[in-house]
């Protein structure tokens, strides 16, 4: 069944169905419309006492049918191609029940907007008579700017006459040959949420990181999401007015949206809507550099969008190829769905061998005793900017969420000829999208396997402490919350006193000016190789191969065999101690042993 759009509020549904059949209105391509479809038109609006539009193809197929009030009528752009250099092929029809077929300045804000074939304007009188018709077209650009023409206001008896289709035909070339390379613009968003206006400061970054200008925010404050539009139908409607006020032509939600909810915000205010997890999602496609980290982020949007299609589905258009348009049915999705599935184990598949690629490097950096450290904290706490200062090299640093995305290992020479592997890896940010945990889980594995993270924290953001909450958070989520760690709170030149007072432990750096590097460098030396822990072990015969590991790494190594098998006691620095505990598994006890008792 078709659908009625624009403001149906306190219309019958008997007055619904009636509009319904516009629907099946038949119009060949070289007419302009019937003198029977303008009547229709025309009677159906002074019975409502409200604006109707008819969207209508090049090809003559009615597209959509709209209600407005007694005054004005909202012009929906989502169905339409929008294309600064070409017309969008749709022309809109519309009634003024005042009687008046003079077009008004938002209806011709809305024929350049849109890029329309056409607007006309139909008179209706009370009774539901024509007094009159007259239309508006673009007929090229100049200096940048549309060029408008407007026809006289004519009688309904001269439409037959009026060669408009073939105007619209002439325009389409006047454009053509009047257009310049159109240069890329970045989309106008509008920012929504329904928590706090705090929460704008980082979604405004995202969107900037994304390449989006943020235009404007709305916020409705609510304790759970309206299930259907998110922020509720009221805050809709204005969300639609501000969304055509501030020319925008995209609505960024602060959290995750399901497909119901896109699809609704979609129809009823014109403009394509994404949410923060399709926002994080595209900024990883941007920034994968490496072939792993672009195969994870084509498996994540994969895994998004097949959650996501019966949404966008119901929002695409019969148009096709459009923003926000309607999509071809379920038959279709059924087949996106199949194709998804297949594409996703093609890119699992993928990632295992890269997988398998990198244990064998983590086996041989474990044979060749070298521990191994990860920077691990928020995104755009300065973690890079760290490793580029520590390891001498030139990763990527930009003052942008998510600069960082690939990782990144470098050795680093310590004293008495010691070395340590330090590794760079993404940023985490608050609510990480499952998605993306899971297709990254191989690079953020860097932090799992470290013998020692390195926590950094933004000295210079207020929200220094809830953003360290949410890098514990999502240690844990890894398993990698009880790793020996180093608080590092970086960019301290710029320090807020409260964030300083919140880390009275941290090792306290400015990674750009260099300040407190070699402290933190002397701090990782000490946690890594130069504080050697006197550890007994009880190995089991059945598992000797320990004690060669044991033999290999530690000092002052003393064995006593007795019936159950050998305790050794050996010097080892943590790193190797975690090292053999894990090669042992269930197959050692071992004890710390008080620095002043005899091995």
């Amino acid at each position: 069944m078709f659908e009625i759009h624009g403001n149906t509020e306190g219309v019958r549904q008997t007055e619904l169905t009636k509009l319904q059949a516009f629907y099946m209105a038949e119009l060949d391509a070289d007419t302009f419309m019937t003198e029977e479809l303008v009547t229709a038109l025309a009677s159906a609006s002074a019975k409502l006492n409200r604006e109707l539009a008819l969207y209508v193809s090049r090809s003559g197929e009615i597209l959509d049918v709209v209600i407005g009030d007694s005054s004005t009528v909202s012009l929906p752009e989502y169905r339409l191609r929008r294309n600064q250099n070409t017309l969008s092929r749709v022309r809109v029809i519309h009634t003024h029940p005042s009687a008046s077929a003079q077009l008004s300045e938002l209806d011709l804000t809305a024929l350049t907007s849109l890029r329309l074939d056409a607007i006309c304007a139909v008179g209706v009188t009370q009774s539901g008579d024509v007094s009159g018709i007259s239309a508006a077209f673009i007929v090229g650009q100049e200096f940048g700017q549309l060029k408008i023409e407007q026809t006289d206001i004519y009688p309904l008896s001269k439409l037959p006459r009026l060669n408009w289709m073939d105007r619209i035909r002439d325009c389409e070339e006047q454009m053509r040959a009047s257009s310049v390379p159109e240069p890329e613009q970045a989309e106008r968003a509008i920012l929504i949420g329904i928590s706090d206006d705090s929460s704008f400061n980082e979604l405004d970054s995202l969107a900037r990181t994304a390449g989006a200008i943020p235009v404007g925010t709305l916020l409705q404050k609510r304790p759970a999401p309206d299930s259907a539009t998110y922020i509720g139908t009221g805050k809709v409607r204005e969300l639609a007015l501000a969304a055509q006020t501030l020319n925008a032509d995209l609505i960024i939600a602060q959290d995750e949206l399901n497909g119901v909810q896109i699809h609704q915000l979609e129809s009823q205010t014109g403009i394509r809507v994404i949410d923060r997890t399709n926002l994080i999602l595209d900024i990883f496609a941007q920034r994968a550099r490496t072939r792993e980290g672009q195969l994870q982020v084509s498996l994540a949007q994969l895994s998004y969008q097949v959650s996501h299609l019966v949404g966008f589905g119901l929002s695409l258009s019969r148009l096709g190829g459009g923003i926000g348009t309607r999509g071809p049915g379920e038959t279709k999705l059924e087949m996106d769905r199949r194709a998804i599935k297949r594409r996703r184990t093609q890119l699992r598949e993928q990632l295992d061998g890269l997988k398998k690629q990198r244990s064998l490097q983590k086996k041989r950096r474990t044979r060749s005793e070298i521990p191994s450290t990860a920077l691990v904290g928020y995104t755009n706490a300065g973690k890079s900017t760290i490793f580029n200062a520590l390891t001498e090299s030139n990763v990527y640093v930009e003052n942008q969420l998510f600069a960082t995305l690939d990782a990144t290992t470098r050795r680093i020479g310590i004293e008495e000829g010691r070395d340590f592997l330090l590794t760079d890896t993404v940023g985490f940010i608050s609510n990480l999208p499952t998605e993306l945990i899971e297709a990254f889980q191989s690079t953020l594995e860097e932090a799992v396997y470290s013998d020692l993270l390195l926590i950094v924290s933004d000295a210079s953001n207020p929200e220094a402490l809830a953003q360290r909450r949410v890098v514990h958070e999502t240690l844990a989520r890894l398993g990698a919350d009880q790793k020996p760690c180093i608080e590092v709170l970086n960019k301290c030149d710029q320090a807020l006193p409260e964030v300083l007072d919140s880390f009275p432990d941290a090792v306290k750096i400015s990674a750009l000016n260099g300040d407190g590097l070699d402290i933190l460098k002397n701090e990782i030396s000490a946690r890594l190789g130069g504080k050697l822990c006197p550890v007994q072990f009880m190995i089991p015969y059945s598992a000797m191969q320990l004690a060669s590991l044991i033999h290999e790494a530690g000092q002052q190594v003393t064995t006593d065999y007795q019936a159950d098998g050998a305790v050794i006691c050996a010097e080892l620095d943590q790193a190797t101690l975690n090292r053999i505990i894990k090669a042992g598994g269930g197959n050692l006890t071992y004890e710390i042993l008080d620095q002043d008792e005899d091995a």
